[in-house]
């Protein structure tokens, strides 16, 4: 008798884990890595692309034209080139980290399309494999079928053999009961 394989966890199986493709690509999680830098780095590059930070520089720098076109303040009067300096600044920072990201992300998107695509390889596999199993175990049915039928067939003659016998037994008997009575 043979014993059962013992019990694996679903996260040991190859087959237990949804996201077992996506495994060996977990380092491009990060567009900049780990670190408190790179967590701090990333968040910023997504920052500039939403709508809090476009509403907030357009109301800061409207307050700064504002100032220094009023005579309220005049640390930046028109053409206001510490603003443009500002600006600047601003966007030779933002803009590698930006593109960084973007790179990033499209390596993250292309690593997780292949693994994916990887996911769907193995479930092809294993449906070709439950197809076959399955075509198998449909011709082992059809076998035992005609086993079975041909043992019904061989126990309705074996019956009607048997009821043969018992009826000229049956007539024997009471033949020999006639003579002797």
């Amino acid at each position: 008798m043979e014993t059962p394989p013992p019990q694996q966890s679903p996260s040991s199986h190859p087959h237990g884990h949804h996201l077992r493709f996506h495994l060996p690509h977990l380092h491009l999680n990060k567009a900049f890595g780990d670190d408190w830098f790179a967590l701090k780095a990333e968040a910023f590059a997504r920052f500039f692309g939403t709508p809090i930070f476009l509403v907030g520089q357009t109301v800061f720098v409207g307050i700064w034209i504002i100032l220094n076109m009023m005579g309220v303040a005049s640390f930046d009067p028109y053409p206001f080139i510490l603003l443009n300096l500002a600006f600047s600044l601003q966007a030779a920072y933002a803009a590698p980290l930006i593109l960084l990201a973007q790179t990033r992300q499209a390596d993250r998107d292309k690593a997780l399309a292949d693994a994916d695509a990887q996911h769907r390889e193995a479930l092809a596999l294993a449906s070709s494999e439950r197809q076959a199993v399955a075509g198998q175990q449909t011709a082992q049915l059809l076998e035992l079928m005609h086993q079975n039928t041909a043992l019904t067939e061989l126990t309705k003659e074996l019956s009607q053999r048997i009821e043969a016998l018992t009826a000229e037994m049956h007539r024997h008997l009471v033949a020999e009961g006639q003579k002797k009575g």
